[in-house]
């Protein structure tokens, strides 16, 4: 957990100061409480899900969240999960969630990552990844990046897929590089954080923004509240409109952002996520981001 953002408000204020490079959408001013998804089902035909928060809250499946996938697709509803999750290649993140219970299709998971690799070609990458990611998909390959200086200054672009083995050191070492020599860098997870069991892990796009703070560097992110990862999903529901697509979600800034600039419908998740034991109410009003709906858990 980060000691600068440390708490719901502190994380709030974080993606309020970088609200700029984030999707401008319509503002929505009225959100209705309901008991569950089941509730407004008829007026959604595909409910999307974001995984941390709503699904999931690091390695523990949130209780009734797969039996409420099954209840919903029993009432004709489609389901994809999207999440900004970009540590695993596809098959890990398939295998991540048939761990968790859920029973999910192959392609009913969309991930950030795949959307980072559809423009990422071939270049010499400097590579933040996990230590067990074999980085197979990632196009002309590259180096992961450690402390050795000398890779980064090699590297013609860089690619950040994870936090799992970041630190600052490694961190002041890429923004000294890129300070020097400017080039871009693609955050593969817009996310500034993540709920964990024992609170908050910094993600990508916490680095990226910090990134784009302090350097020149061209800085892409991918993943919500940005449009790349909206348009799969859109792509993979042939013949829904886009206001019978609900995205279920626990964070404004992401979920809810995305999914209004989107044309979507929303629904604001808070048990078990970013807003737990907030007053999310309070939060929504000094943003100005309003779900459809608010449920505790879907």
């Amino acid at each position: 957990m980060s000691a600068t953002l440390r708490d719901t408000k502190s994380v709030f204020e974080r993606y309020e100061a970088v609200r700029p490079r984030l999707p401008v959408a319509a503002r929505r001013t009225v959100t209705r409480e309901v008991p569950s998804l089941l509730a407004v089902a008829d007026e959604v035909d595909a409910f999307v899900f974001d995984a941390f928060g709503v699904l999931n809250v690091g390695e523990t499946p949130i209780p009734g969240a797969a039996a409420r996938l099954d209840a919903l697709r029993q009432r004709g509803c489609a389901i994809r999960v999207l999440t900004n999750a970009a540590s695993y290649q596809r098959d890990g993140a398939i295998a991540k969630f048939k761990r968790l219970g859920m029973r999910l299709e192959d392609d009913e998971i969309i991930t950030s990552r795949d959307a980072t690799l559809r423009v990422a070609g071939p270049r010499n990458w400097g590579i933040i990844a996990a230590s067990g990611d074999t980085l197979a998909d990632i196009p002309g390959g590259g180096i992961v990046l450690h402390h050795d200086s000398v890779a980064y200054e090699q590297a013609d672009a860089f690619l950040f897929l994870s936090t799992a083995d970041w630190d600052a050191a490694r961190q002041e070492i890429l923004e000294s590089s890129l300070a020097r020599n400017p080039r871009e860098v693609l955050i593969a997870n817009a996310d500034l954080v993540a709920p964990r069991d024992y609170g908050f892990s910094l993600e990508p796009g916490f680095y990226g923004h910090q990134i784009a703070d302090r350097t020149k560097a061209p800085v892409r992110f991918f993943g919500k509240p940005f449009g790349d990862v909206f348009a799969m999903v859109e792509a993979s529901l042939p013949g829904i409109a886009k206001d019978r697509i609900a995205m279920c979600g626990d964070s404004l800034h992401t979920d809810i952002l995305g999914a209004v600039a989107a044309g979507w419908r929303s629904v604001l998740v808070t048990q078990d996520g970013l807003f737990a034991g907030s007053d999310v109410g309070a939060y929504a009003a000094a943003s100005g981001i309003h779900a459809d709906w608010q449920v505790a858990r879907i």
